[in-house]
């Protein structure tokens, strides 16, 4: 018996992330029976979703739309929590900001559309969530002040949330075979009837592609995003190098998105590759530095190149990853002083974390290997005069505490750097996902350039294009994944079963 199931399926999924597991657990649902199959062996398993924060953002209207879905409906916390709201418009709003012009795409009104259906959902998956008190509150008049419409993440964040989904897909009938990459698609009368593997050929009778983009392939991201890229840090898993996409463009999948755009985070310098193998899963994110608002960012001319207090970090810092990208040596600086130390993360107090620190301005500048050191005098101490005092410091609104007369503003929480001692943490771009893919239909079917879709073949997560272009409100990605997860294994379901 187990040999027959090893050898047939009505569902084969490629990939065991977040986007893999929505779309297994939606096709169990509907009956089908399903194979997962996973790259990595367990210890690497789970995509990208591993190396997350586990943050998920979605429509919701006030506190009691999200009080169901909390693991500790009872944390004393909550009778002085103002979670406030995330409507669709806001949502909307949000990702046009990102677009460059354009319209809100398809894909991006089925995000809106369905993320908050697609949490409740994925709670009833057994999947519980916490809220971000550390990253997106501040306490305010002993109220905790939660800010940017993203509020919850996932029970012990983005490894959490894969053991959960793991557990609830094995408990609900799946199987899932690690150490096994999907080598090729099995193809018969025009129809995608299978996989193989290094374990042997799987037949089924649909096969879902959930494994990720090409952000670990180095080569694809120069020739897709630019010269340069092959330099960026990888943030997640070494295993998503573009194989499921390139199979699909084979079968003459439409591309769809942009696939010049990617999701790329500030990240310490001294980032190993992947986040650091070394590490427990839980510790690998702590490398990203987003508290860049809070201070300064300079590049190695001394200049300052991005208005650090554009947004709230979460809608920025996917574009000031790329940003940084873009300077000299593909390296700056984030300096801080320290009124504003108690603020920073946990990861800036990561034990893996470098940076300088000195008692004096001048003596930080000392030490900022390979940075034009008058320039940067210059540009924090016209910043430091430039500074609104009249205006007062709120981290918990856009305060429009900004500057005056600079020729690049920092529009919110700008506060002089001038109170010792001062701390300043070298920093590249970090590639986290790529944002171009395929396009899919209804049912999360793949389609041709010419809108058919090809029997058998479907797509979610990473391989789907056009949810996101120059940037994502954070949060988005991880609530695309379970959207269009979600979509794929109803789609692929229905077809198995007929």
């Amino acid at each position: 018996m187990q040999e027959r199931r090893a050898e047939s399926w009505d569902v084969v999924v490629v990939g065991s992330g977040n986007a893999a597991m929505s779309a297994g657990l939606a096709a169990l649902e509907r009956g089908a029976s399903v194979l997962m199959i996973e790259k990595a062996e367990p210890d690497l398993a789970g995509g990208n979703t591993a190396y997350t924060a586990g943050a998920m953002r979605f429509v919701y209207q006030g506190n009691d739309d999200l009080i169901p879905l909390l693991a500790d409906p009872e944390d004393a916390r909550l009778p002085r929590t103002d979670f406030g709201a995330y409507t669709a418009e806001t949502f909307e709003s949000d990702l046009l900001g990102f677009n460059d012009g354009r319209p809100l795409s398809r894909e991006q009104r089925i995000l809106i559309d369905e993320s908050g259906a697609a949490l409740r959902w994925l709670s009833t998956q057994g999947v519980k969530f916490e809220p971000i008190y550390s990253r997106q509150s501040f306490e305010k008049d002993g109220r905790f002040v939660f800010w940017g419409g993203l509020t919850l993440a996932t029970h012990d964040e983005g490894f959490g949330l894969a053991r959960a989904e793991l557990e609830a897909f094995t408990k609900a009938g799946g199987e899932i075979r690690y150490g096994c990459p999907a080598t090729g698609l099995i193809v018969e009368a025009d129809r995608v009837v299978g996989v193989e593997t290094p374990q042997g050929a799987f037949r089924a009778k649909a096969v879902i592609l959930a494994c990720g983009g090409f952000e670990s392939n180095p080569e694809l991201r120069t020739r897709f995003i630019g010269e340069g890229w092959d330099k960026a840090r990888v943030r997640g898993t070494p295993h998503n190098r573009g194989d499921g996409l390139e199979m699909a463009l084979a079968l003459g999948a439409k591309p769809h998105g942009f696939y010049g755009g990617c999701h790329a985070t500030p990240m310490d310098l001294h980032t190993p590759d992947y986040g650091n193998l070394g590490l427990p899963h839980g510790e690998r994110k702590h490398y990203r530095k987003i508290c860049y608002f809070l201070g300064l960012m300079l590049n190695a001319d001394g200049q300052r190149f991005v208005d650090e207090g554009k947004n709230f970090r979460n809608y920025t810092y996917a574009q000031f990853g790329r940003s940084i990208m873009e300077q000299p040596g593909h390296v700056a600086w984030q300096i801080f002083d320290a009124k504003v130390d108690h603020l920073l993360y946990s990861e800036y107090r990561f034990h893996d974390a470098h940076f300088v620190e000195a008692d004096t301005l001048d003596g930080l500048l000392d030490k900022l290997d390979g940075i034009d050191r008058a320039a940067a005098k210059r540009t924090i101490t016209n910043f430091n005069a430039a500074v609104d005092d009249t205006v007062p410091f709120d981290p918990t609104i856009k305060d429009g505490r900004g500057t005056k007369g600079l020729p690049l503003p920092k529009s919110n929480w700008a506060q002089a750097i001038e109170t010792g001692p001062f701390k300043a943490y070298p920093v590249t771009g970090g590639i986290t996902f790529t944002y171009g893919g395929v396009e899919v239909g209804e049912g999360g079917g793949v389609r041709r350039e010419d809108g058919s879709e090809i029997p058998g073949l479907y797509a979610c997560g990473e391989m789907v294009g056009g949810v996101f272009f120059n940037g994502y409100p954070g949060g988005s990605g991880l609530t695309s994944g379970v959207v269009f997860g979600r979509r794929a294994g109803y789609g692929a379901a229905a077809a198995a079963r007929g």
